[in-house]
């Protein structure tokens, strides 16, 4: 087929990482593989993506790097306005987005980062189809496990909670709704925030994905020697470790069967001490954060991927322990409950907590004792991974969405900001990897001079998608 021309938003953009700027990358670096595509981001992706193209250049990809005044990125200085910062951004990549249009006459714009549904995307104001997500955030902890979060877990959802309500009232998300040709919800949680803020075609896909190279590497690690556990990720309240280790203790298992931690965060100090008092210190691990190849090797060495989060978008780990042949434990809410289903692991009701601590821990002695139930599950889990969450698979999905869409496509009214307001937020740099740089907006174009972001690529910035 011919491919479209599409104008992507992807503001966490960023190769060989994981998290929202892994999501951005590859799904563009898929796109560009059948269509034309140009890719708006942030000015801070810049080193990466030039790092990246020059090693393995990609013809059908344009990269143009957006940004805010240096003054407004001063005042997100160690993200303490990046909620902000983003709402700013997508304002100048409007901006930016009408004159690629007026040049290039796209067929859609997807927007791709950040995926999450309380946030509007000002791109949606374009004449044009509206891919919106898949977007995520529309998950929350049930009120019945909020006694056991402690004083700052339970602020922490309450402040959530207001943020995403009091984002709802914002009418430019509210329109970004109603314009979107399709609405992708992470979760059937955010499926239903997006038909409340007016979504007329709203579907559950999830955001993840894997790459051939990545399958390839998971498939390749060798089979745990023994029964052993494995929890991973930030050491977070709403993660669910608490109760992962109180199954654990509660489980039936053989004294030599261990439970390995990896990760850090907040949360640490507080699950050592629940590990002590449960008096299982001599079985826990508590790894810490690792590099990629060291996660991989404790991966590697378990047999069962262990993740009661209590509300996830998302949960890329169940993905990659499922690719490797490891079955889930999970519970049956937001992204893993997607992920994981009868055949390749457990997904646990979340109705209180004893019961998911025993059910998590009934769980954990079936895969440990019953070896013929771990071989059928972890053949399971490599099977459904390579078919629905490889990042070609997701390609695919899309183009014949695009098509569907370009079709069935109607013509729509442009809505116009203030056009001193927009100007006055856009920075512009100079794109950096273009099939044919002639299609793009000259850089005089830019009404302020470029300045570098204060944030370096390796921030966590682009990771705030809650």
């Amino acid at each position: 087929m011919t491919g479209f021309k599409i104008l992507v938003s992807a503001y966490a953009c960023r190769p060989q990482e994981g998290s929202e700027p892994g999501i951005g990358w590859h799904l563009v670096q898929e796109l560009a593989k059948v269509h034309q595509v140009w890719v708006l981001t942030r000015a801070n992706n810049q080193p990466a993506i030039a790092a990246e193209l020059a090693a393995n250049p990609i013809s059908n990809l344009q990269v143009i790097y957006c940004d805010l005044p240096l003054w407004l990125q001063k005042l997100n200085h160690g993200q303490k306005l990046v909620h902000l910062h983003y709402y700013l951004w997508q304002i100048a990549a409007y901006r930016l987005g009408r004159r690629l249009q007026a040049k290039n006459n796209f067929d859609l714009v997807h927007h791709v980062t950040y995926v999450r549904y309380w946030s509007p995307s000002f791109l949606s104001l374009l004449p044009l189809p509206f891919v919106w997500g898949p977007v995520g955030g529309g998950e929350a902890t049930p009120r019945g496990f909020w006694s056991a979060l402690g004083k700052r877990g339970l602020a922490y959802e309450l402040l959530r909670e207001a943020i995403h309500r009091l984002s709802e009232l914002d009418p430019f998300l509210r329109l970004t709704a109603r314009r979107s040709a399709i609405a992708y919800a992470t979760t059937a949680d955010t499926a239903r925030c997006l038909r409340r803020l007016g979504a007329q075609r709203v579907e559950v896909f999830s955001q993840l994905g894997l790459s051939t190279a990545e399958l390839s590497a998971l498939a390749d690690l060798p089979l745990p020697p023994q029964p052993r556990f494995l929890s991973m990720g930030r050491l977070l309240h709403w993660k669910g470790f608490h109760l992962g280790l109180q199954a654990f203790a509660q489980a039936d298992l053989p004294p030599d069967v261990t439970y390995w931690i990896v990760g850090d965060g907040p949360e640490r100090d507080r699950l050592k001490q629940l590990a002590a008092a449960l008096g299982i210190s001599d079985r826990v691990k508590f790894w810490g954060k690792l590099s990629r190849s060291e996660t991989l090797q404790k991966l590697a060495d378990c047999s069962v991927l262990v993740h009661p989060s209590l509300h996830d978008s998302g949960a890329l780990v169940c993905a990659e322990a499922m690719a490797a042949g490891r079955p889930v434990i999970c519970l049956d809410q937001g992204g893993p409950a997607l992920q994981v289903t009868a055949a390749t692991g457990f997904k646990v009701a979340a109705q209180q907590p004893a019961q998911v601590i025993q059910d998590l821990a009934a769980a954990m002695d079936c895969l440990a004792q019953d070896k013929t139930l771990w071989q059928q599950m972890s053949q399971a889990s490599r099977q459904r991974i390579q078919s629905v969450f490889s990042w070609a698979s997701k390609g695919q999905q899309f183009t014949q969405l695009y098509q569907q869409l370009v079709k069935d496509s109607q013509p729509l009214a442009s809505v116009a900001l203030e056009p001193d307001a927009g100007n006055a937020l856009t920075q512009e740099t100079p794109p950096l990897a273009t099939a044919n740089p002639t299609d793009l907006p000259p850089t005089a174009a830019a009404e302020l001079p470029t300045a570098r972001p204060s944030l370096s690529p390796n921030s966590n910035h682009d990771e705030v998608s809650a």
